[in-house]
């Protein structure tokens, strides 16, 4: 089978940061749709420019297989009656089927004799479905904003020009939004803005790029453009830090890449270097360039959609917009200098964190209380880790922030060094925001993980304590993202810290009238949530973690060793009957209501169960003192001893006899060996 078939969508220009998941989603949902209908193709190409999103399916089935439908209708002997007339049961089934009385089958079961109806239905065959695929896979796009153009009912993320609709060589007839299919595409809005006559659809691509000056794939405009800027950083003598965001969004802008790069002044290199490369990157598209010793140089690589004839003047415009940005920035940084953290700091009071819990500067002053309580327990300077949790939210008042965001604690850092503060504490009022995203570090002081625990839990604690919870897409104060810290900074850093005394302590911050205590249970519950998601990404199964955390344990690294422990125990021969012998005993425990409190040597009648008194007596204090040193896998190898005299026990003695000593003995034997275990995990929840 080579049938290939090309579906291309023209549009006016879409929106950069949403190209790539609109077109996985367009060719997910037509791969779907096909596959629904029996007609899933080998292969999927996805394309994606500014302009387009087109798919290449490979080896597609140009039919669906005949189906035979088959229907039972009325029992014969309610079929007819005694002079062989049918019933109105029989009549019914017939038009039903659409066919007179004689055609339908009579059949014998081994439930009586009974009339059926047969047919073979042919299958339908591509051309005709796939108008129907796709148009459906455009009204499933997840778009949050459609917008509808001319006088048409139809809407979509932008306005439709075209529609190419190819199997092989030939149009595949249909019309969408409005616009009939055709053969027809259109290359380069400048450098090649007419028509293109496409001849077989797996030439697209190519003849895209040959005759229309576009790179349709995605991923080989955005390896192209890497190229590029890498290329041009040799030259100018320089390196370049790419930002895979900015790398996208650039790709996303652009069919067909040419590089343009420029230059600045360097007076303005005495800026930080973050304000520069965020200028650079948010406002305008450019790469940074930076020296071999990580210093920021006086240049900048932009991507171009033209490949001017004059490069030397589209840089010139480059550089004429990039210079008042940079001098804006100058003096938001001047102003801010010039009042400092104290002042801004004052200013916090008069903005709303949440309007039931009060001001920026009510949560600063809960954030610094808990701050200094976490830092007694972890060896933090207390008098410093105060000072930091002070001023952590000062730079949210200051220019530059208010006009770059994604800079908050790292302009506070800088204008914490120009007034000379302690440096621990200009290091904890940056770190304080870290974990920032998924795979950003930790903080990675003492001092720091005080400040930035003190400020998720406060947020994580009173949000829930007035009913603010997150659902479903809305998380307006990031509260998954502070749980995942919280998970994070306690496990990475190694902390022994209980994150049930942490939010009893957050609690405690709020006004008694508030009941944030109230909230503790649901704040650990939801930061037991975010744990799972944490060790899927890491690779451990959701039932390990389940089986050590289910009960939500408050110590996060201590949880987090015997999770390590129980995964890697799993490789063990003897892991999985022990789960099922767990799993057995927690049933036979659980049926009733008591058992001895301890085991009574004398009572034990069997020799499998003297057995297995006597090497869990012997093993006891060895593992013991593992566990006691969390040296989790160890401890669960040495119970893993036990597995002989387990199945031997299950085999040879009968737990529930008569004689209720010797029964409720038995049962504090498995008890006290179920103990044991469960000082790591309740392996009985572990899948086999």
């Amino acid at each position: 089978m080579s049938n290939r078939c090309l579906i291309e969508i023209g549009t006016e220009e879409l929106p950069p940061r949403a190209l790539q998941s609109l077109s996985r989603d367009f060719a997910e949902l037509v791969k779907k749709g096909l596959t629904a209908a029996e007609l899933g193709p080998q292969e999927v190409e996805v394309f994606a420019t500014p302009r387009r999103l087109a798919m290449l399916l490979h080896d597609v089935p140009l039919q669906q297989a005949d189906r035979q439908i088959e229907k039972r209708g009325p029992a014969l002997t309610a079929a007819f009656d005694a002079d062989g007339n049918p019933s109105k049961a029989a009549s019914g089934f017939a038009r039903s089927c659409g066919v007179d009385i004689e055609q339908l089958e009579r059949r014998e079961t081994d439930k009586g004799a009974w009339l059926y109806f047969r047919k073979t239905e042919p299958g339908r065959n591509l051309r005709e479905l796939l108008p129907e695929i796709i148009a459906s896979a455009l009204a499933a796009l997840p778009i949050p904003k459609r917008m509808r153009w001319g006088d048409r009912n139809e809407d979509f993320v932008r306005p439709v020009k075209w529609l190419l609709l190819m199997l092989d060589r030939e149009v595949v007839d249909a019309e969408i939004f409005g616009l009939r299919s055709g053969n027809c595409s259109y290359g380069h809005r400048f450098h090649a803005p007419g028509k293109l006559e496409i001849e077989e659809a797996g030439d697209y691509e190519h003849q895209l790029l040959a005759q229309g000056m576009v790179i349709t794939s995605f991923e080989k405009r955005r390896d192209n453009i890497r190229k590029l800027v890498q290329q041009s950083a040799m030259r100018l003598g320089g390196e370049v830090r790419i930002d895979e965001a900015l790398l996208d969004e650039v790709t996303a802008l652009v069919e067909y890449p040419a590089v343009v790069c420029g230059g600045f002044d360097s007076s303005f290199l005495n800026l930080p270097v973050e304000v520069l490369v965020t200028t650079m990157q948010d406002n305008q598209r450019y790469f940074a360039l930076f020296d071999h010793d990580g210093g920021l140089l006086p240049h900048f690589i932009s991507i171009a959609n033209i490949d001017s004839r004059k490069p030397e003047v589209v840089a010139r415009g480059n550089e004429r917009v990039i210079r008042p940005r940079f001098a804006d920035a100058e003096f938001f940084f001047s102003q801010d200098c010039k009042q400092g953290l104290g002042k801004m700091r004052e200013r916090l009071d008069a903005v709303v964190f949440q309007k039931k819990l009060g001001s920026l500067g009510d949560k600063t002053r809960r954030i610094e209380a808990l701050a200094r309580n976490i830092a007694g327990l972890i060896g933090a300077d207390a008098e410093l880790t105060s000072r930091a949790a002070d001023l952590c939210k000062a730079d949210l008042m200051s220019d530059m922030v208010g006009e770059f965001p994604r800079l908050q604690g790292i302009m506070g850092r800088y204008y914490a060094e120009l007034q000379q503060e302690k440096a621990p504490v200009c290091e904890a009022i940056e770190q304080h925001y870290w974990p920032r995203f998924a795979g950003d570090f930790v903080p990675g002081t003492a001092l720091s993980q005080a400040v930035a625990l003190a400020d998720r839990l406060d947020s994580l604690v009173g949000i829930f304590a007035i009913g603010e919870k997150p659902g479903g897409d809305k998380d307006p104060f990031a509260l998954r993202r502070a749980a995942l810290a919280v998970l994070r900074i306690i496990v990475e850093n190694e902390l022994a810290l209980d994150v049930v005394d942490l939010c009893q302590a957050a609690a405690a911050g709020y006004p008694e009238t508030l009941r944030a205590d109230a909230a503790i249970a649901d704040v650990i519950e939801y930061i037991f949530d975010r744990q799972r998601a944490y060790y899927q990404e890491l690779g451990i199964r959701f039932d390990v973690v389940d089986a050590v955390a289910h009960d939500h344990p408050g110590l996060l690294h201590d949880c987090d060793l015997r999770i390590r422990a129980v995964q890697e125990f799993q490789s063990h021969e003897a892991a999985t009957a022990l789960a099922v012998a767990n799993k057995r005993i927690g049933n036979i425990l659980r049926k009733q209501s008591a058992a001895a409190a301890g085991v009574d040597p004398e009572l034990l009648c069997e020799d499998a169960e003297k057995e297995l008194y006597q090497q869990l007596k012997a093993l006891d204090a060895g593992v013991a003192e593992l566990f006691a040193q969390a040296d989790y896998l160890p401890g669960l190898e040495r119970l893993a001893q036990l597995r002989p005299a387990v199945d031997r026990f299950f085999d040879e003695v009968m737990v529930m006899v008569d004689d209720s000593a010797v029964k409720n003995n038995r049962l504090a034997l498995l008890d006290e060996l179920l103990q044991n275990f469960r000082l790591v995990a309740d392996l009985s929840r572990i899948q086999s």
